[in-house]
This record gives structure tokens, sequence and C-alpha cells, in this order.
């Protein structure tokens, strides 16, 4: 009997098979090209750049020198300002971790700025006075930008009151009034105005297009062993701010100073809930999506974060730790003692220097004219004479520039600098240290001004 093999259709099967893995694998290898490309920046940071800037910044703590400069009556504190806690409705932090949080940053002050909760600034809401050694000014972000501290306790200031009247009323009722977010448009004119901040975070969050989305590659790769780098990939210098202070300066004294803006509100977390579902939310906290689950995602949500439990958090991931916000930047004022009073005589007066302190300590910093008799200090008015000398001491090698009415007149590296001026006018200093060959902005000091 006649029989039709059935080789032909085994072997067209084969082709078949065998095209649909060639096709398969070429899939897979071009899946694994993309993800390399995306990745290629957060691999050489991973394992190139990352260990080298991690390695640079410890090299600084082997550097470090104490500064003999008596700065008697003074003692220099370090703190943080525009700091949020869970009164404001971006954030969730208890006073009691950021104690912690100060705790472990080693700072001696924070001045507060909730968001007024229902338009109303109530100074008596927030942690006041010292707490296990820890110095708590109340403070608030309001409208326009205004960020008043330290108001007499009792005092609740509306957000919808006139801003001319606003102003009047933090300074009536004892607190200081500055700027937040100094890039937008603001009332520099504002008599009241006691200083501005140079420097913010978020700023440079907002001006990195897709911020977050930039860093995510970086934050999937090398999170848990370098998220200060992370976070440090944000800073831009600010340049704008520098020119507007200056400009400012060259008129009135505006104190310049550093916002943290610690909210503690830029990750994500999911939760399991009782509709089978994983909820994804930010940490401000606001949702972002429910995920519904079937057989096969469940499966695979079993195998990724273990029992699925209603209400149990499956993950969470967190970029802006608030110790970690408040080390990246902070204030440095000199001040007779750790008290709300003379904290905020400080900023007023301007004895003031901001340090990115999460490279390298820069406590000890100086910034002064003359000698130990006639000593002129960063924020303060002095006369002006042919034997005049400006001086700036560093705890750190660094590149000093020195700028008189915002233009630079003077530039050295060094411990220490001296110089002599060439005239009147309002002198400040930057310093820059070197990390991996480039120079990058360390301190900015408040200007003095000789008469």
């Amino acid at each position: 009997m006649f029989r039709v093999s059935d080789k032909p259709v085994r072997s067209k099967w084969r082709i078949w098979l065998r095209r649909a893995l060639v096709l398969a694998g070429a899939m897979a290898l071009l899946v694994a090209l993309a993800v390399l490309f995306w990745l290629r920046g957060a691999l050489y940071n991973r394992f190139v750049r990352f260990p080298r800037e991690e390695a640079a910044w410890r090299h600084f703590e082997t550097l470090r020198q104490p500064v003999h400069v008596d700065i008697s009556p003074w003692r220099e504190y370090r703190g943080i300002l525009h700091s949020h806690s869970l009164y404001s409705h971006d954030c969730e932090v208890p006073f009691e971790e950021i104690l912690r949080a100060l705790q472990a940053a080693r700072l001696d002050f924070i001045c507060m700025s909730d968001h007024p909760a229902a338009g109303a600034a109530d100074f008596g809401r927030q942690w006041r006075g010292l707490h296990r050694d820890k110095l708590f000014i109340p403070g608030f972000e309001m409208k326009e930008g205004m960020m008043p501290f330290g108001v007499a306790a009792g005092i609740v200031l509306s957000n919808q009151t006139d801003s001319a009247t606003l102003a009047r009323q933090v300074i009536e009722n004892g607190g200081v009034l500055f700027y937040a977010h100094s890039e937008e448009p603001r009332e520099w004119e504002r008599q009241e105005l006691t200083g501005m901040e140079i420097y913010n975070i978020h700023t440079d969050l907002k001006r990195t297009k897709n911020g977050f989305q930039k860093l995510l590659p970086d934050v999937l790769l090398s999170l848990k062993s370098y998220p200060d780098h992370i976070y440090r990939q944000l800073f831009r210098r600010p340049t704008d701010l520098l020119e507007r202070w200056d400009g400012l300066n060259r008129s009135r004294h505006i104190t310049g100073i550093a916002g943290n803006d610690c909210h503690q509100n830029v990750g994500l977390r999911g939760f399991y809930t009782d509709r089978g579902s994983i909820h994804i939310e930010d940490t401000s906290p606001s949702p972002i999506k429910d995920l519904k689950l079937n057989w096969f995602t469940r499966w695979v949500g079993r195998l990724l974060f273990g029992p699925l439990e209603p209400g149990r958090r499956l993950f969470a991931v967190q970029l802006d730790p608030y110790a970690r916000s408040a080390r990246f930047v902070n204030t440095h004022v000199l001040a007779a003692e750790l008290t709300e009073p003379a904290v905020l005589e400080a900023l007023r007066a301007g004895r003031v220097f901001i340090g990115f302190d999460m490279i390298a300590d820069s406590s000890g910093f100086c910034w002064f004219a003359g000698g130990s008799a006639d000593r002129t200090m960063m924020g303060e008015t002095g006369t002006f004479t042919a034997n005049t000398l400006l001086r700036a001491a560093s705890p750190l090698p660094c590149r000093f520039t020195i700028l008189k009415d915002g233009q630079q007149v003077f530039q050295q590296e060094g411990r220490t600098v001296e110089w002599h001026p060439g005239g009147p006018g309002k002198y400040r200093v930057e310093a820059e240290l070197k990390v991996l060959g480039e120079w990058v902005p360390w301190v900015y000091a408040n200007p003095l001004e000789l008469r």
C-alpha cells in the first residue's frame, strides 16, 4: 500500500521552529542592547564616576585642618532653612523624625517653612526652642515666596492678607522675612526683606528637564551603594541667583541663605490592598496607580514581594530622606549663642555662609577684613583704609574667588588668602574644591562692607 511520507511536514516544522528561535533571540538581543543603551550613563556612574567621586570626598576628610582664627564674641552654628514637616500638605515627616535627622546630620538648628494649613500660618503649632540640644525655629512658606521665620508664639498670619501688610506683620511680631525660590518673580524692593535663597535644591530639580526620570537609571543601579552621589547630580551653579543677590546688595543689605527644601517626598511605595490590587503612591503622599492583578501577575507579585496580605507594604524607594536633604547644603551662622534671638540676629546681620557639606564639611571657614583688633566679619561694615586687608581661611585647600560688588577681583588657591582691596565696596568670597579635576562650588560667604 502506498503511504505519503510525513518527513516534509516535519522538516517544515523544524524550519519554522528554527526561524522562531532565531527571531526570539534577535529580539532578546535588541531588547538587551536597548536596555544597555538606556543604562550606559548609569553603568559608567556606578562603576567609574561614583567610586572615584566617593574616594575624592573621603580624601577631603584626611586633608582637613583646624582654622586658627578667633571669631569671638561669636560662635559658629550649622543648620538648615526651608524645611517642611507633617504640617505641610506635601510632607508627612513628624518632628521626632526631623530631630533624628538633625542628629544624624550633626546640625545645630533648623528653621521650618511649612505650608500654611487652610491659609493660616500658626506660629504656635510647630516645635520651638531646644529639643535635645537642637534648636527649632518656627517658620512658613507663604504667598509670593515670602518665608518668615521666628514670628512670636501665638501669632497666626493669614495667607489671604495683602503682601505689603503681611510683610509688616512679620517684622512687627519679631520675625525675619526671606524670599524662597528666588528664581521666581518677587517684589525685590520690599523694605521688610531680610534676605533670599541664593541656592535651593528644588530649583535645580525644576530646572532639570524630566529630573526624576533622568535619575531613574542611576536609582536602579546605585541607590543602595551611592545614594548621595545620585542626589548630588541635581546640582547646578546658581549663577543667576548670585547675580540677582549681588545686584540687590549694591544698594541695600540682603542676607543670602541656602534652602534645603526638605520634604522627604521624592520616592515611591506600594501596598497590597483588600481589593486584590497593588496601590502605588509617591511619598508626598499622592496616589499614582492601582494595579489590578490576575492569576499570573499575582503569582509574579508573590515571587517578588512574598506574601500578599492586605495593608502590607511591598516596596519603598526614597531618594530624599530628610537626613540626606539636610546634609546636602548647610547654612552656617556666627551667633552669640544657640538661641532663637541670637540665630535670627545673625541672619539679619548676614554673619552667614553656606557650604555644600555633603561634599566636605565647611565648618571653620572664615571671611573677614582686618586683624583681631579691628576685625570686620562677613555681614558687618568697616572702614576702608590703605592698610585694609581682606582675609579668608579654610579647613581644606580650595580656590578662593573674591568679588567686589559682584565682580571678580582676585583669585588664589590655598588654605588662606590675604588681599588688599582697592577701595570701598561690598566684598564677598566664594570657595571651590577640586573634585575629579573640576572646580566645584563649595562655600558662598555673605559680603562685608568697607566704607
